[in-house]
């Protein structure tokens, strides 16, 4: 599908709007742009009035007037009676207007902060309803017998908080460390919920560090990936992110040879960043349904990204090992995403590649392809789901955006970033 050029076109002018002519100008050429995408009332009225969506918490919006699908049973359908139901493609204006309400947030954030100088400092951007939208689910979380505390950290690009989970086995003992970027709208105690790392912090004995993205940064926290400061080394939330790891270990008896980082959607794209920009930080990345680094420069190129159509890839300088999870049915970040990640990961140390299929009991099958070292161990893996959506793949229902029924990431993450490497 090629992307509606009027649209791309009064994006960018709504951003010339707000250095030029002020605020309420940018938001009037932006209210004129959904218009493109929404000719007519009638697709948001009769969303509006179909019943509750189900349970399953994923953040891939359905098609325009899509009914509300059943309540997901405990044993999966037949697959002859999936097959026999296919679903109906989405024209090029559904595909659009899903991508616009996904990236919306980014784009209102942005703007935020384009006007945070002089006469904008105090404006709000306002909010804008895109037909479709659907929220995680959130139910309560069992106890665990470590402490999760809260912190922060300021530099000169700005304050974020985090939270940090010590696990109750901790004795004192130099111990790994993991780094945990949340999705869009989420926050600390909800992806901790969601992956379940505290438990596996329980089990495994190592500290998890869950930076969290403000509201003042982006409207719909979620890390800034496509803005080229955010791409750059001892600037902007790179640095404050890096700046919160060494944080935790200069409090804590950290492993530094064992600092990992991990992300979730815009946390994925910022766990790639991360990994770019500070190869001697951290060990290896973990990646769920995240970009490529440097795959976009603004907006317009950020809607292209999550398409599946990349700006040319930067070398880093050095190959951080990767883990990639990615859902062959994810309508909001392209599967061709996790591709280029892994291209780009495993070009230089990569000697031999195996794929493996396999499936999860009553769940998902998958394929996994491992990128391996002339030793046997493994410098990339690729987990694709087959038939998964935008999610935490394995995560818990007691946090918003997880696939259940998805082989467990982060228990395959903790595997990946402990395996010994020569």
């Amino acid at each position: 599908m090629k992307f509606n050029e009027k649209l791309m076109d009064r994006m960018r002018a709504a951003t010339r709007a707000l250095s030029g002519k002020g605020p309420q100008a940018a938001t009037a050429v932006i209210q004129d742009a959904l218009k493109i995408l929404q000719p007519n009332n009638a697709a948001p009225a009769q969303a509006a009035q179909a019943p509750p969506g189900p349970t399953m918490r994923d953040i891939n919006p359905p098609p325009a007037g899509a009914k509300a699908a059943p309540q997901a049973s405990a044993k999966p359908a037949p697959q002859a009676q999936a097959e026999s139901a296919p679903p109906a493609a989405r024209t090029p204006m559904e595909e659009m207007t899903e991508k616009l309400k996904s990236l919306m947030p980014e784009m209102m954030a942005n703007l935020d902060r384009a006007g945070g100088a002089g006469s904008f400092k105090k404006f709000k951007m306002p909010d804008f309803d895109l037909p479709g939208g659907m929220a995680g689910v959130r139910t309560p979380a069992p106890a665990l017998p470590g402490k999760f505390i809260d912190g922060s950290f300021t530099n000169a690009a700005g304050t974020r908080t985090y939270k940090l989970y010590i696990p109750s086995t901790h004795s004192g003992a130099k111990v790994p460390l993991v780094v945990m970027l949340h999705g869009c709208t989420q926050d600390p105690d909800d992806f901790a919920n969601g992956t379940q790392m505290n438990l596996l912090a329980e089990e495994m004995g190592c500290l998890v560090v869950y930076p969290a993205q403000s509201q003042q940064a982006n409207a719909s926290r979620c890390w800034n990936w496509f803005s080229a400061v955010d791409q750059t080394r001892g600037q902007g939330e790179p640095s404050i992110i890096a700046g919160i790891t060494e944080t935790i270990m200069h409090e804590h008896a950290i492993d530094r040879d064992q600092v990992y980082v991990a992300g979730l959607s815009a946390g994925g794209a910022m766990a790639t960043i991360m990994g770019t920009l500070y190869p001697e930080l951290y060990a290896a990345v973990g990646v769920h349904s995240g970009l490529p680094f440097a795959s976009a420069k603004d907006l317009p190129s950020a809607l292209a990204a999550m398409k599946g159509s990349f700006a040319p890839g930067k070398p880093g300088a050095k190959s951080v090992p990767i883990i990639v999870f990615h859902g062959d049915k994810d309508t909001t970040v392209h599967p061709a995403c996790g591709e280029e990640i892994i291209k780009r990961g495993a070009h230089a140390a990569s000697k031999e590649i195996v794929v493996e299929p396999g499936r999860v009991p009553d769940g998902h099958a998958y394929t996994r392809t491992v990128h391996q070292r002339a030793d046997g161990s493994p410098q990339a893996e690729q987990w694709l789901i087959h038939g998964a959506g935008h999610a935490w793949s394995g995560g818990s229902a007691h946090g918003s955006y997880t696939d259940g029924k998805g082989p467990d990431a982060s228990r395959e993450m903790m595997r990946f970033f402990q395996t010994k490497r020569a």
